[in-house]
């Protein structure tokens, strides 16, 4: 019988307890955790997720605030705005929603938030620490963080397991190898030039797809037994969300698989939600 992973019910538990933690931080120490989202350009999908973490963060007694910016910001203009949120002392994390417009550079985006209060763990010296595995409170991008929360949750061992990550992002893929690296899981990364994907989904016991690409891992792509985690999220033209992997025809071959919607999505912004708080923690005591 295979094993739906639900990321919505799990979601939901990490919530209430972040919602508890945050109303002891306000009674027992006076500290309101504080997040700060940030949108430049009006993409729909992006104006959806940025509405979705700011309601859920302001649900939880988290402050929040959100600043949105036209699509022909400067980039000069939205780094003032982060430099202005790195002194803030009322923020303790600073999330910038991608795609960014043309006119502006990710990277350099990205670099100009403190690392202190970097939620989404894509600094360069929080990506440094996370990579050589050091000890210590740093964040952690947060999809591949609620990944490892859910293989954690339902027991799935990755000592010395054959994973196969496919889909390479900053925001993903690199920080997920990184994650199960740490967790002595053997790593393999799979992106557009790799010749035969099927050939290497086949090998995996944990199969993380991340491609964008709806419906493209089927069941003769993954090996019986195997635990499947989905990504992806894709609107088709008849309206419908889809991941990257055929879920009905997986699902029969899986050990434990995640659903779209209902799998990794919720618990992206549960994770969001709590690394806040961890950032707000981390902040105030070191």
């Amino acid at each position: 019988m295979t094993t739906i992973i639900d990321g919505k019910a799990l979601a939901k538990k990490i919530n209430a307890q972040t919602k508890e933690l945050v109303a002891q931080l306000k009674e027992k120490q006076n500290i309101i955790p504080g997040i700060a989202v940030v949108i430049a350009g009006d993409d729909a999908a992006s104006l959806i997720y940025t509405r979705n973490k700011h309601n859920k963060a302001i649900k939880l007694g988290i402050n929040s605030v959100l600043k949105k910016f036209p699509a022909d910001v400067s980039q000069d203009e939205l780094l003032a705005e982060i430099e202005k949120l790195n002194n803030d002392d009322t923020i303790d994390a600073i999330l910038v929603q991608q795609p960014l417009p043309p006119q502006l550079d990710p990277e350099v985006i990205t670099n100009a938030i403190l690392p202190a209060k970097d939620v989404d763990g894509l600094n360069p010296l929080n990506l440094g620490k996370l990579f050589a595995n050091q000890h210590g409170n740093y964040p952690v991008a947060c999809t591949p963080r609620g990944i490892m929360r859910m293989l954690a949750e339902y027991s799935i061992d990755l000592q010395g397991k054959n994973a196969v990550i496919a889909g390479r992002s900053i925001l993903v893929g690199k920080p997920l190898l990184a994650l199960l690296n740490n967790a002595n899981a053997t790593v393999t990364m799979a992106g557009r030039s790799t010749s035969d994907l099927s050939a290497l989904t086949k090998t995996a016991d944990i199969l993380i797809v991340a491609t964008g690409v709806p419906n493209l891992i089927k069941a003769t792509d993954v090996k019986s037994g195997a635990v499947v985690i989905d990504v992806g999220i894709n609107r088709l033209s008849d309206g419908k969300l889809t991941g990257d992997v055929d879920f009905a025809a997986v699902k029969t071959k899986a050990q434990a698989i995640t659903p779209v919607p209902g799998g990794v999505g919720p618990m992206t912004i549960a994770t969001l939600m709590e690394q806040t708080v961890d950032l707000a923690q981390w902040r105030h005591h070191g």
